[in-house]
């Protein structure tokens, strides 16, 4: 039986009465609905100045006033003191890791407690975690989406969109932190044109979700550049596994062994690993006959001809996150903001420099 909200807000004003304070998560369990449910009738109770909000639960406003400086107090308030703010990335062994760390050094500077978890590029998961994360307290959150992102207008704390570009019409109400992808393949075509080179090819996993805009970038370095489109061509590898996989990189190592390629910007990493071994193999020379670049700059430095990058500033983005959550919080009418954060080019061997 649904428990309506007039009748929530009185057994959480009942419960405060009766034991002083109580936690979101566990008041949720009692009531059989979700801990995002109990923690918007916190914020309402406490706009009505009926409940104290702190980290996790909440406390009746006189009860709060006696434990506040007690060092004995169980809860941490999550107003006026450490704030508390979520961060939910797909992984956090490639790519990621510097965005935490960005977002970690800047939270240790605004004196916000950073909770991390990650998804695993689970949409129902992260949803699982944003709910959790909210029920336990957090003042706001920072997300790499796995799937769609309009829900998360409707929570009750702020969020921050992070390496994922909003779309053409998706509502404006939310803010965004990312990385113009656009910018860094435009980048590369640039490079590898300035260097004379002029038949190239991009290499991407399609099912990566910035497959798009480095194909976009790409497509349009490649028109102001003023190549002719029959020279360059976008090859779109899918995952590790595909049936048509390595019969689409042999036609383009064919390629390379014959010179119709002199130049591929791979997408991510480790493609451009695996490509530079497999051109070699071939007695094909990088830089010589074709140049690569990588596209990430996880590990391209560590190749045995040290490989060109674009580098996407992954620990602004993770730091510039983290500021503009905390702008958000302190001024939660001030204009939404779409930040792109322009990854750089780092010339090595693999590209003539």
């Amino acid at each position: 039986m649904a428990v309506h909200a007039e009748h929530r807000h009185q057994a959480i004003l009942r419960r405060l009465r009766e034991e002083g304070s109580l936690r979101v998560s566990d008041f949720a369990a009692e009531l059989g609905v979700s801990p995002v449910t109990v923690r918007r009738d916190v914020e309402i109770l406490a706009d009505r100045g009926l409940v104290a909000r702190v980290h996790g639960g909440a406390m009746l406003p006189e009860t709060w006033a006696e434990t506040a400086t007690s060092e004995a107090a169980p809860v941490t308030p999550s107003r006026g003191r450490e704030r508390v703010v979520g961060l939910i990335v797909p992984s956090a062994d490639y790519y990621y890791p510097e965005v935490i760390k960005g977002a970690r050094e800047a939270a240790a500077a605004r004196n916000v407690r950073l909770v991390l978890d990650i998804s695993g590029y689970d949409a129902d998961e992260e949803r699982a975690q944003a709910e959790r994360m909210i029920g336990d307290g957090v003042d706001g959150l920072l997300v790499v989406p796995s799937g769609p992102r309009g829900w998360y207008e409707e929570l009750p704390v702020p969020v921050v969109i992070v390496e994922r570009r909003p779309e053409a019409d998706e509502v404006a109400g939310i803010d965004h932190v990312v990385s113009d992808h656009v910018h860094g393949a435009r980048l590369a075509v640039r490079h590898l044109v300035e260097a004379g080179r002029r038949r190239l090819v991009l290499l991407v996993r399609g099912t990566s979700p910035t497959a798009q805009w480095i194909i976009e970038g790409f497509e349009a370095g490649v028109r102001a550049a003023g190549l002719d489109a029959r020279s360059t061509s976008v090859l779109d590898i899918a995952d590790t596994g595909s049936p048509e996989r390595d019969g689409l990189v042999e036609q383009l190592l064919d390629a390379a062994a014959e010179g119709r390629v002199d130049a591929v910007i791979a997408h991510p990493d480790n493609e451009a690993l695996a490509l530079l071994r497999r051109l070699r193999a071939r007695s094909v020379q990088v830089p010589g006959d074709v140049a690569i670049v990588a596209y990430d700059d996880e590990v391209a430095g560590l190749a045995d001809i040290p490989l060109s990058a674009i580098a996407p500033a992954k620990h602004e983005v993770g730091a510039s996150a983290l500021e503009l959550l905390v702008r958000r919080l302190d001024q939660p009418d001030a204009p939404r903001h779409r930040l792109f954060v322009l990854p750089r080019l780092r010339r090595r061997s693999s590209s003539g420099d």
